[in-house]
């Protein structure tokens, strides 16, 4: 590793900095592990476990997800996206559905056995992100949460 840090240019960072940068770092890498973990306990790939999510996510919303949206957003082709879907059915996570509003199209919706194996295997986690965050004293939520907030704009403009 260069002196500095892992980042282009950190050298020119001072240690506060530095170790805010290095922090996120390690979150972003422990959520790729607890989802590849995830992924594994759930004998799912991670692509598949990301399509649960976005389809769980989108029901949360009040949404419906259609394959077209899934592929898109996974970016991967509706072929793969049809064949992740069957896999998924398969094992009992997924069901195509009647879209309530375009007789041509189909919905994907999550099974209840895979709220329950989500949540059998996050629970706890998630109890203690909360527990984490509750921590956080109140006046600085709103400087994390721009912090964070225009970090993941910056990676997503990087991204595009």
């Amino acid at each position: 590793m260069r002196p500095g840090g892992p980042f282009p240019g950190s050298a020119d960072l001072d240690a506060g900095e530095r170790e805010l940068l290095r922090a996120v770092s390690d979150l972003i890498r422990a959520d790729r592990e607890m989802r590849r973990d995830l992924s594994r306990r759930m004998a799912v790939g991670e692509t598949d476990l990301r399509a649960v999510r976005l389809i769980m996510a989108a029901t949360r919303e009040g949404g419906l997800t259609t394959p077209h949206e899934l592929a898109e957003h996974l970016g991967i082709s509706t072929a793969a996206t049809t064949t992740m879907l069957d896999r998924l059915s398969a094992a009992g996570h997924v069901e195509r559905v009647p879209h309530p509003t375009d007789r041509r199209s189909k919905a994907v919706v999550a099974t209840q056995h895979s709220y329950d194996e989500v949540r059998g295997h996050l629970s706890d986690t998630h109890d203690r992100m909360r527990a984490a965050a509750a921590k956080v004293p109140p006046d600085v939520r709103p400087v994390l949460v721009d912090f964070l907030s225009e970090l993941a704009e910056i990676m997503r403009e990087d991204a595009d």
